[in-house]
């Protein structure tokens, strides 16, 4: 196999996997360590992927993945968690969901609650939960990033402080081995930080890629939230750290298959 068919299906395991190894890749590809560490160097040379020891992980960028690619990475996975996270989500409550794939995947789980009022700086979510006669919408308008369809600025967190919400879903572009949540627009930041202060309660949905990427913009902590649903377990000191905090794990890797 050339490298030029190599290398997509290397960043397509990549993203799934949030990293990969020099011995994985050789034995799923049959060739040499050799080969793939030429494979990776050119890689690392595109900006695509950053080298580690014994591999390569997805770099540690100023933008995100690109929509739609975001969308198709981790279905199952994200389901799963959206599953679990549903599941605690009372009917006849007010409810914030934000920007991003995950927080999707929760309003496609949310379509028969009864009686929610939820409010959304996310087009995709109002218009997946608009068939849910039960389900009041509010969008809090602002400005539209066309890319996914999420609303940010100023009046989209002038909306958000209008209302106290019962509970907030949020997502992350990635995780801190520290427990930080970061993002990539300033903008989505300040709106995501005016999420968590007018939310009685909140819970994280992220899978276990966000583990291994970085972003510049901190959110918070997650200290500061209430629970966090992903799909693997934690690295051992973040585990460690989120039990000193309260922050409640619900990981779905066992019930998911």
């Amino acid at each position: 196999m050339s490298q030029s068919f190599r290398q997509p299906d290397i960043l397509d395991i990549a993203r799934r996997e949030g990293k990969v190894t020099v011995e994985g890749l050789a034995a799923h590809f049959g060739v040499t360590l050799q080969t793939i560490r030429r494979d990776l160097t050119e890689l690392a040379e595109a900006g695509r992927l950053e080298r580690v020891h014994g591999g390569a992980v997805l770099p540690s960028g100023t933008t995100n993945i690109e929509y739609g690619e975001r969308r198709s990475l981790n279905q199952e996975a994200k389901r799963a968690i959206a599953r679990a996270c549903a599941e605690e989500i009372p009917n006849g409550i007010s409810l914030f969901l934000n920007i991003g794939t995950s927080t999707e995947a929760v309003a496609e789980e949310l379509k028969h609650h009864e009686n929610l009022m939820v409010v959304t700086n996310n087009m995709n979510v109002a218009n997946i939960l608009a068939g849910n006669s039960g389900c009041e919408i509010i969008v809090t308008g602002g400005q539209l990033r066309r890319s996914d369809g999420g609303l940010i600025g100023n009046l989209a967190a002038e909306t958000i402080r209008k209302f106290k919400f019962d509970l907030a879903v949020i997502g992350c572009s990635a995780l801190d081995r520290d427990g930080d949540l970061l993002d990539f627009d300033i903008q989505e930041v300040s709106v995501s930080q005016a999420i968590l202060r007018q939310s009685r309660k909140t819970f994280l949905v992220s899978d276990h890629t966000k583990f291994s990427r970085s972003a510049p913009a901190r959110i918070a902590s997650l200290a500061d939230l209430d629970a966090f649903f992903t799909d693997a377990p934690l690295p051992p000191g973040l585990a460690t750290a989120c039990q000193s905090w309260g922050t409640r794990v619900v990981t779905t890797a066992q019930t998911d298959g």
